[in-house]
Order: structure tokens, then C-alpha cells, then sequence
């Protein structure tokens, strides 16, 4: 009789346990979250010196060079993104190498729209030394295009110019202002 009792609660036990095992249903993303908190970064980086080059007619060409002392990444959130807290050094080369410098002391890349936004002494320096300066900036990777709603100052060899808000292409050759000041040199 104990040897049948005995029998019975280690079949019971063991139907139990194999009922736990396969009830447990997890995401295999959620199991990846636990012991990670949603609002802090799933990965940090120091002193970042990352090269994007492309591969054209059997060369390498340097295309841009993004230097940082931090990135926070938190491609663990559903709009995922890239923190830059201490700002950002870009440096982009045009087909024949010339360099164009991109500085600010915040930024931050959103992974889903391809939004770079910049803020905080956002400046942008040509080959041709042409300077840009605003307080936040937008670059949208996809479209190639900047934008502003904040007032910014251009130095350009004709001059400055300064305003409030403007888009443009990358290159500033097709340059929109929303509010414009400075000198102009327009063609009759």
C-alpha cells in the first residue's frame, strides 16, 4: 500500500512539474529584457572613431568619419535610437574628398526614420569654409535633406546671412529660409 501511495504522489509530482515546464510561455524577446530596465541603454561605447567607406571602381573611399566620447544604445525600445550625451565630430567626403565638418554637443539617431538631430552649437563647416551655426538641426539620411525651426547664422564667401527656420539640401544649393537677414546676391 505505501509502495502504491509512494507511486501515485511521484506520478502526481512528475505531471505537476511537466505541466509547469510547458505552460511557461515567454516571448523570446522578453526573455532577453529581464533584468534589463526599459529606460536605460542596452549598450554603452567610449570613444567612438567609426569609418564609412564604399567600395567604388576597386578602391575604398572614406565617405564620413564620426567621432564621439559616448554612445548610449536603446535599440532595446520600440522606436529605437542612438544617444550621443557628450556631442559629435562628422566628418563627410564628397566624391572628390573634400570635407565637410559637422559638430554639436548633443545628438541623437533615430533607427526608424533615419532623423539625426543635433543640438547645441550645431556647426557646419564646408571645404569651401562656409559656416553654418544654429542652436538644433535636423538631417534626415533618407532624403538628404537639413532643417530648422531655430535661428541660425550662414557665412558664406558672398557674406552672412541669418534667419529663422530654413530646410535645404545637403549641399545647400537648394536653400529655403522661413525668416531672412544679411547679404544676398541675387542673379537678374
Amino acid at each position: 500500500m505505501n509502495q502504491i501511495n509512494a507511486h501515485t504522489i511521484k506520478n502526481l509530482v512528475t505531471v505537476i512539474a511537466v505541466t509547469l515546464f510547458f505552460s511557461c510561455n515567454n516571448d523570446f524577446s522578453d526573455v532577453q529584457k529581464v533584468g534589463v530596465l526599459q529606460n536605460q541603454p542596452i549598450g554603452e561605447a567610449e570613444n567612438i572613431d567609426l569609418k564609412y567607406t564604399e567600395f567604388i571602381e576597386d578602391s575604398v573611399r572614406l565617405k564620413a568619419n564620426l567621432i564621439s566620447q559616448k554612445m548610449l544604445d536603446y535599440s532595446n525600445r520600440d522606436f529605437a535610437f542612438s544617444e550621443f550625451p557628450e556631442g559629435i565630430v562628422l566628418k563627410v567626403y564628397d566624391d572628390e574628398g573634400r570635407q565637410t565638418t559637422i559638430t554639436s554637443r548633443y545628438a541623437i539617431f533615430y533607427t526608424e526614420t533615419d532623423i539625426i538631430d543635433l543640438r547645441g552649437d550645431v556647426t557646419i563647416t564646408t571645404h569651401q569654409n562656409e559656416k553654418l551655426v544654429t542652436e538644433q538641426l535636423y538631417y534626415n539620411e533618407k532624403l538628404e535633406w537639413v532643417f530648422t525651426n531655430e535661428p541660425w547664422v550662414f557665412n558664406r564667401v558672398e557674406g552672412p546671412s541669418y534667419g529663422i527656420g530654413f530646410d535645404s539640401d545637403k549641399d545647400f544649393k537648394k536653400f529655403q529660409m522661413l525668416e531672412m537677414g544679411g547679404d544676398f546676391e541675387l542673379d537678374n
